[in-house]
């Protein structure tokens, strides 16, 4: 079941960002109001959605139908503040607009809030993972460098201010390779942290029916 509501949001969350902010005349002519109105509900769209539509129509002289709109909207909202879909839409990071009726956003909001913690621990990993990437890069050209600055003052053609130079860059390049190495250090440790903490989560929210 989880598996499932997850997909349902991943798809909901892509088509959301690939619609249009604005519609042309074709589109504002040939609307199905409840239609749209349907879709923006169940994509948790609060009722500015319409403004936004009705304000791309005005611009052909095309007037749209709010009561369609709505009576597609309203349809639209009982199949998105369902609990499931709730907790794949915060799962996903979308932001809750508290667009769900009284009597259903109790249960929408607590499956909501376990999609959000699931989301958030997952970005924690994710970060922290591309925090010790970035570092181990790092790490990997400092080493190199030193390796060409070492080579460098071994070098006879090397002149003594160029060793000079040298020096002071070694120097550096010393100290930040052990801030890199203190770095990557507490980011492993960091890593294993999160990686436990989403692990556990994952079989409570599972546990869960989610």
């Amino acid at each position: 079941m989880n598996c499932k509501w997850l997909n349902i949001g991943a798809v909901l969350m892509v088509a959301g960002l690939s619609g249009c902010a604005t519609m042309n005349a074709d589109e504002c002519a040939a609307s199905d109001w409840s239609a749209i109105g349907y879709e923006d509900g169940s994509r948790g769209y609060t009722e500015d959605r319409f403004g936004a539509h009705r304000k791309a129509c005005a611009k052909h002289g095309i007037t749209a139908n709010f009561q369609a709109y709505q009576n597609g909207r309203d349809r639209g909202l009982e199949s998105f503040c369902q609990p499931g879909r709730g907790f794949s839409f915060g799962a996903n990071g979308g932001q809750y607009n508290g667009v769900c009726a009284v009597d259903m956003e109790a249960d929408f909001l607590d499956a909501y809030r376990a999609g959000r913690k699931l989301h958030t621990l997952r970005s924690n990993v994710n970060a922290v993972n591309s925090q010790l990437y970035a570092a181990e890069d790092a790490l990997q050209a400092t080493k190199d460098r030193i390796v060409s600055v070492e080579l460098a003052l071994i070098n006879s053609e090397t002149t003594t201010d160029e060793r000079v130079a040298y020096l002071a860059e070694l120097k550096q390049l010393s100290e930040r390779k052990g801030n890199l190495k203190s770095e990557i250090k507490q980011l492993v440790a960091d890593q294993a942290r999160f990686a436990q903490d989403l692990q556990y989560y994952e079989q409570t929210v599972a546990d869960l029916g989610y």
